[in-house]
This record gives C-alpha cells, sequence and structure tokens, in this order.
C-alpha cells in the first residue's frame, strides 16, 4: 500500500521522514510491536520459557523509517569504523556467502603451508536481546559518531513496547527496557556495531562473524595444539563478551578439523573442552545454509539442495493432476510448506479454508467445493 502511496504522491513519505530525521526522533507510536509467541519444534517440554520464541512484527511506516536511517548509519559506521572488516549480515556486499567464501579461502590458502586447521562455530546465546541501550550509546560516542546519530539511536531505543499474542494474554503494552527488535533494519545494524569487539586479535587465528553466528579458525602444525588455542580464544571471548552481557551458547558450538582431500592421515577425533563440556568433531555440518566437510567438498551441498529441488517439485506435481488437486499455475503461486498442511492437516485458526472431496459416480473425477 505504501509503495502504491509513493508512487502516486513521491513527496508524502518524505515530508513525513525528514523532519523525524532532522531532528533524531523516532515516534513513540512507531516503536509499539506486536509479538508472536511460537513453539520451537522438536523440544521434549513446553515448560520453559526458552521453548518458544518471539516474532516482533513492526508497523510498515516504522520498516520503512528504519531502513531510510540504517542506510545512513551504514555510512557512518564505514566513516568511524565501528564494523570490523571480516563482519557480515545487515552490510551492504556482506551476505552469507561472502561469509562462507572468507573461511573456505583463508582455509585453503593455509594448506600449502603444512598448517593443520579448526574451526569451532560458536552461536550468541539470546544476543538481539542482550543489548544495552547505555553501552550502545557509550561505545557509538567512543568511536566518534555525530551526536546527532548517537540521539537517533538514542531515540530509537527508548521507550519501547510489545505485546504478546498468545492464548489468554492481556491486552497490554509491556515496556522493554533491554534488547532490540530482530525484525528491524536499524537493530540488525546496531547489533553488528554491538558485538564489533569480539573480533579478537589473537595470533594463527582467524574470526568471521555473520550477525549473531561466529566461526573461530586456527592454523598450527598439529591438531593436538589447535585444541588448546580454541579453548584459550574462547576463554579469551567469553571474557570479552562478558561486560556487554554477551554470553556463547556452548551446547550449539560445532567443532570441525580441516584436511586436504589428498590427506593420508585418519580423520582427528580430539574433542574440545568449553565449560566442563565436550564437542567431537563433526564429519559435516551446516553453517549459514552451507554444508561444509573437512575436505571442503562442494558436493556434499550440492547433492542436499539438490535433492530438497527434487522433494518440492514432486510434491507440487502430486498435488496438481488434472481432475485431482490444484491446477499448476495455483501450485507455483503458494508455498509447498503450505499446501503440505493444506491438505495433509487440515484448516487452524486463520488459515486456508479445509477443501470437501466428492467422487463424482458417472465419471471417477473428484471435485472440490468449500
Amino acid at each position: 500500500m505504501w509503495h502504491s502511496v509513493h508512487r502516486i504522491k513521491p513527496s508524502l513519505l518524505p515530508s513525513l521522514l525528514d523532519p523525524l530525521l532532522a531532528h533524531g526522533f523516532h515516534p513513540p507510536s512507531l516503536k509499539r510491536a506486536l509479538g508472536i509467541v511460537l513453539d520451537k519444534p522438536g523440544k521434549p517440554s513446553y515448560d520453559s520459557p526458552s521453548s518458544f520464541r518471539v516474532i516482533v512484527l513492526l508497523r510498515t511506516l516504522s520498516k520503512i523509517f528504519e531502513r531510510v536511517g540504517a542506510s545512513r548509519r551504514s555510512a557512518q559506521a564505514a566513516i568511524c569504523t565501528l564494523i570490523h572488516p571480516l563482519q557480515c549480515g545487515s552490510l551492504h556486499g556482506r551476505s552469507t556467502a561472502d561469509a562462507a567464501l572468507v573461511l573456505q579461502h583463508n582455509i585453503e590458502s593455509f594448506h600449502p603451508l603444512r598448517y593443520k586447521l579448526s574451526t569451532h562455530f560458536l552461536d550468541v546465546k539470546r544476543g538481539f536481546d542482550n543489548v544495552e541501550s547505555p553501552s550502545h550509546l557509550s561505545l557509538l560516542r567512543r568511536k566518534g559518531v555525530s551526536p546527532y546519530l548517537v540521539q537517533r539511536v538514542g531515540s530509537f531505543l527508548r521507550d519501547l513496547t510489545c505485546r504478546l499474542t498468545l492464548q489468554g494474554s492481556p491486552r497490554l503494552l509491556p515496556p522493554v527496557s533491554v534488547g532490540v527488535p530482530q525484525g528491524s533494519h536499524i537493530s540488525l545494524l546496531l547489533f553488528v556495531i554491538y558485538v564489533s569487539s569480539l573480533h579478537l586479535e589473537i595470533p594463527r587465528s582467524l574470526i568471521i562473524s555473520y550477525l549473531d553466528d561466529f566461526a573461530v579458525t586456527v592454523a598450527l602444525l598439529s591438531y593436538r595444539t589447535n585444541v588448546r588455542l580454541l579453548q584459550k580464544s574462547f576463554s579469551a571471548l567469553k571474557r570479552k563478551a562478558s561486560p556487554i552481557k554477551i554470553s556463547f551458547s556452548v551446547p550449539k558450538t560445532e567443532l570441525i578439523y580441516w584436511r586436504t582431500t589428498r590427506s593420508n592421515e585418519p580423520p582427528c577425533s580430539l574433542p574440545v573442552q568449553l565449560e566442563a563440556q565436550l564437542l567431537s568433531p563433526k564429519s559435516h555440518l551446516k553453517w549459514l545454509g552451507f554444508i561444509f566437510t573437512p575436505a571442503l567438498d562442494p558436493r556434499s551441498h550440492f547433492s542436499r539442495r539438490y535433492t530438497l529441488a527434487n522433494a518440492a517439485q514432486a510434491t507440487i506435481r502430486r498435488l496438481s493432476p488434472p481432475g485431482m488437486g490444484l491446477p499448476p499455475y495455483l501450485c507455483l503461486s503458494l508455498p509447498v510448506r503450505s499446501l503440505l498442511r493444506f491438505f495433509c492437516m487440515g484448516p487452524t485458526s486463520g488459515t486456508l479454508p479445509r477443501l470437501s472431496w466428492a467422487r463424482c459416480p458417472s465419471s471417477g473425477i473428484r471435485s472440490a467445493d468449500g
């Protein structure tokens, strides 16, 4: 709707947003979010709040305003070196593919030097929920950010409210004093700046991050020394993250030992101990949507994607034969998961209506009504 309004009258949106940008003010009416509570699949019990996730829905006009502000802050962040060169996510020209290619390039550049390389992949625990406004504003001031942008960020982080939507919840808008809404363009950029200090300069190591996913790679002459350096680097990251209330989820940490395709040595099976937990190396793992193997064989990734594509095609073909289901042009406009839920599980509240199938006795062709 806003796209159509802007096409009809291009001066309307700038006339609304320019005064707010000029004074560094984010209206409180645009900071009222709706939190949809969803249960995480596969949990053994749902008695704990950690078994649920909250998807924050923001107002459309606010997201347009935040997109303009995020583009201006990105330019300022590059000037003030607020972002580490090995940070990706919510930044122009730094996608998940860029992070994966940087990791692969650095691994392959060390292999000719006969180094042993190991990587453990860390995940920040509730990263967006732990961003503190005073700490973030203090960081921006120390980095020399203009007072205008500091005031704009402070206005965005103040007086946030969110109403949780679940069965039996009161229709109240309680204040949110800690954290940033994850669905906002500004929040993504602010989080990248907030954790930029975690890119430590550790000898023989490389830290690559994409938002709250970190990959710490070490290169030494043996895997045994790599284990000690990985444990040391994790302790250093933990000490650096503690003052800004950031922690890492050890159960989600994954470990892999890299090797060449021509290596005749048996695969290394040394575990890494982090916070009294032993992490065994993986034969393959998934990071940022890409499947990695110790030999960096791309066939594992592409075979997985090819299998998923074939499964999606088979599902669409099964649902759209003539006279047996939806027409093919409708299957192209609906996600496969929605079609499966539509036909297999039936409707839930607010979903598509259930079709009532009836067989024509004369022709044997089934038709749908409803």
